[in-house]
């Protein structure tokens, strides 16, 4: 049995898999203590017949989560108090940083906030070389002095990030091995990120040590309270790893749910034969989308509040278009939506308790989602209430409260097909040649205005579309990632040098991972951080014997050109070693059923053209050969799907909904 558990920032989604099938759940996330959310979660499938608020957990059930606890400490400032150690001369790296301007003309740019206090990156006294050459010893007095001002500033966590280290790793082990007293976490990039780039190996190294208390601490008490059940955590590279162990590597989950969703959309789009996908992941608080052309896209350039996070993620995209999102009129009069969001709580306007319009609130009164039959009726919404704050939003800008409805969703619209874009088009993609994978609870409402707005012809609305993301994690597989920097350059780029880096890469990750996990086939992937000489940044390849002429086509793809005689240099190499597990395949249709379905009741839905009347059909009883024409509206318990009137749906063995234009 395996339970899968995704906390967001408005629902906890849960999906159970067993050998007798698949049952799912959905609750208000609890954002003060996202365990609470969790245990109810827990209760509603193995109840405690003696006390309803407990529950019973079967011995062979395996827990998989994907948490935003770590994402959500660092966004708000909520780390631990974290002491950044440095090279003497060298504190300043972080409020330095690469002095580049996201946008170069504004003249009211405003950094992000502070990590850490500036008092608290301290320097000492040590020297290593590029070549990993000593030139200045660690000095004798720094562990005690650096113990001394950990108790003075009452610091909870370390982050030793030295010069070079990447080389020559061995100053930062022995201030480690000096902070081992203070019995308090402390991260060493050479561990963390062994690469070259002082200042994302320093941030990378200091959010894991400023988060690893909060992750470890949420781990534990979660783990108390399910006893010997095994826990797993999602990781930001689609992988998994034991509870256990992820408070040393807490930098490794800000993107733990996000990822679960395109595990999930990768499995179901390999039991459907596609290759080239969308993923679309709307929410409550935001969108998350990614490209996947075949596998998962990858990428070491991802920034949480702006501070770059080396290591390897999935190239997830995401902005603040949620159905939480609220929307307002700025200082010039201008309506926008996002990127705020009003959560689970206080939540949108037809919850009964917020204050602020939202996205779920314009749908909600252009008929586009029922009052009445929200999360399966388990929580009726109040149209009333959303009728005046939009008469009122509509006065204040000029409009009427329809044309201010339409305006909401117009421009969430616009927002989340930016951001397709940036993840296709920018990157060199076509999305025409994609097919969109629409889930999360919002999406349905907007799939289709999306795909029409990029010329995508195809969507897939998974059948747990509302859950897509917890059905992932139950599929992934244990997973390490590991780099190392290696410079190489023209006619040094020997292949035997490279292979024997790789086999003592591999062979320590191997023995790591197998040491946490003991079932599965092990699977090792190998890349090569590669560019021309003089450039400064570089592509990741595949490492095989073609790898060179794998660089000039990527390189061509992404640029427009390559230079086909220029000499080579290799900085890095990296690999993913990873346990693959046997995957339970998802459950299929065995017949087609006798008759069309009929819709069980109308309702009027506004489009920008003027409302139309729809007809409104349960998806619980769409089954494998149906079809429906456009405009129509399908209810399901976690989401709710809009078929505009210039599109067909067809329902497929699966029980997705393959929706594309007339």
């Amino acid at each position: 049995m395996k339970l899968g558990i995704d906390t967001g920032g408005t629902f906890t989604d849960f999906i159970l898999l067993t050998d007798q099938g698949i049952a799912t759940y959905k609750v208000s996330s609890t954002p003060d203590d996202p365990g609470r959310a969790i245990l109810a979660g827990l209760s509603h499938f193995f109840p405690d017949p003696d006390n309803p608020d407990a529950f019973l957990l079967p011995d062979q059930l395996e827990i998989i989560h994907g948490t935003t606890v770590g994402t959500n400490a660092f966004l708000q400032r909520k780390g631990a108090s974290t002491l950044l150690i440095t090279t003497r001369g060298f504190e300043d790296v972080l409020i330095i940083g690469r002095q580049n301007r996201a946008a170069l003309y504004d003249l009211q740019i405003e950094r992000p906030a502070d990590i850490i206090a500036r008092g608290n990156c301290v320097g000492v006294r040590e020297r290593i070389l590029w070549d990993g050459s000593v030139q200045t010893p660690l000095a004798n007095s720094a562990g005690k002095r650096i113990r001394r001002i950990c108790r003075e500033k009452g610091i909870e966590s370390v982050a030793v990030c030295l010069l070079h280290s990447y080389a020559n790793d061995i100053h930062e082990k022995m201030l480690a091995e000096e902070l081992l007293p203070l019995a308090i976490p402390v991260s060493i990039s050479s561990e963390v990120l062994p690469e070259f780039r002082e200042y994302e190996r320093l941030t990378t190294t200091l959010i894991n040590a400023y988060l690893a208390p909060v992750v470890s601490s949420y781990i534990s008490r979660l783990t108390e309270k399910l006893g010997t059940n095994p826990l797993s955590i999602q990781q930001s590279n689609g992988g998994l790893l034991p509870a256990a162990t992820v408070g040393e590597r807490a930098v490794h989950t800000v993107l733990s749910g996000p990822a679960g969703g395109v595990q999930g959309a990768l499995h179901l789009a390999g039991e459907m034969g596609r290759k080239k996908i969308i993923t679309f992941d709307m929410g409550g608080t935001s969108t998350d989308v990614s490209l996947c052309d075949g596998q998962p896209t990858l990428t070491r350039d991802y920034r949480i509040d702006s501070y770059p996070l080396r290591i390897q993620v999935m190239d997830i995209h995401t902005v603040g278009a949620g159905g939480g999102s609220i929307a307002r009129i700025d200082a010039g009069g201008l309506l926008h939506v996002g990127p705020q969001s009003a959560g689970a709580d206080p939540g949108p306007v037809c919850y009964g308790t917020g204050e602020e319009l939202t996205v779920t609130d314009a749908n909600l009164f252009l008929g586009r989602l029922l009052a009445d039959r929200f999360l399966g009726g388990a929580m009726p919404l109040q149209p009333d209430r959303v009728t005046e704050r939009m008469n009122e939003l509509g006065g204040r800008l000029g409009l009427s409260a329809r044309e201010t409805a339409l305006g909401i969703i117009r421009l969430v619209n616009i927002g989340m097909a930016k951001a397709i874009r940036v993840v296709s088009l920018e990157r060199g993609h076509d999305p025409q040649e994609f097919t969109l994978f629409s889930f999360g609870g919002a999406s349905g409402l907007h799939c289709c205005e999306l795909a029409g707005e990029l010329g995508i012809t195809e969507i897939v609305v998974p059948a747990r579309a509302g859950i897509l993301s917890a059905q992932g994690m139950v599929m992934a597989d244990p997973a390490l990632d590991a780099s190392q920097s290696l410079f190489l350059q023209g006619e040094k780029i020997d292949q035997s040098i490279l292979e024997k880096s790789f086999a003592r890469l591999v062979a320590l990750k191997k023995k790591e991972l197998l040491s946490l996990c003991r079932s599965g086939r092990v699977k090792t992937e190998r890349f090569v951080d590669i560019r021309y000489q003089g450039q400064s940044f570089e592509l990741t390849v595949p490492y095989d014997e073609n790898f060179t002429k794998s660089f000039h086509a990527l390189h061509e793809q992404q640029f427009g050109y390559c230079l086909p005689a220029a000499p080579l240099e290799v900085v890095a190499i990296r690999c993913s070693v990873s346990l693959v597990r046997p995957k339970q395949s998802l459950p299929r249709a065995t017949r087609h059923p006798a008759a069309q379905p009929a819709a069980d009741d109308h309702r009027e839905v506004v489009f920008a053209g003027g409302p139309q009347l729809l007809g409104v059909y349960s998806r619980r009883l769409l089954m494998w050969g149906h079809r429906l024409t456009g405009p129509a509206l399908i209810v399901d318990d976690y989401t709710t799907i809009l078929l505009p009137s210039r599109y067909h749906l067809v329902v497929d063995r699966l029980l997705n909904l393959l929706i594309r234009p007339n």
